[in-house]
């Protein structure tokens, strides 16, 4: 038994939880955030048979997309904080955490 825990996009994580349920995958969601852009993400945890990681895996590739998007900068001076241009950085896709589980129950 794995534990796949797969941090995602808000944006991606309506769409990738429903083709998992719809593959008959069970998963968990979690409201995280990140600490460098301070935006909310969402974190899955799925619970799955070793021979389905690979196709888990493959679902989450597909319906999590990177994209570029602008974010404030700022310099902090002796003057106080500058907001200067903003820069672009990538978001979304995907940070996969695969564990094994050693028991797993249901109650």
């Amino acid at each position: 038994m794995k534990l796949i825990i797969a941090i995602v996009s808000n944006d991606d994580s309506t769409s990738l939880m429903k083709e998992l349920v719809k593959c008959k995958y069970f998963v968990t969601k979690l409201a995280s955030s990140g600490g460098f852009l301070k935006k909310g993400n969402t974190t899955l945890m799925i619970g799955a048979k070793a021979e389905d990681v690979e196709p888990i895996i493959k679902i989450i590739t597909d319906f999590s997309r990177t994209r570029n998007e602008f974010v404030p900068s700022s310099i902090i001076s002796e003057y106080g904080i500058i907001q200067s241009t903003p820069i672009e950085v990538t978001v979304g896709g995907a940070t996969l955490f695969i564990i094994d589980v050693e028991d797993f129950r249901k109650i």
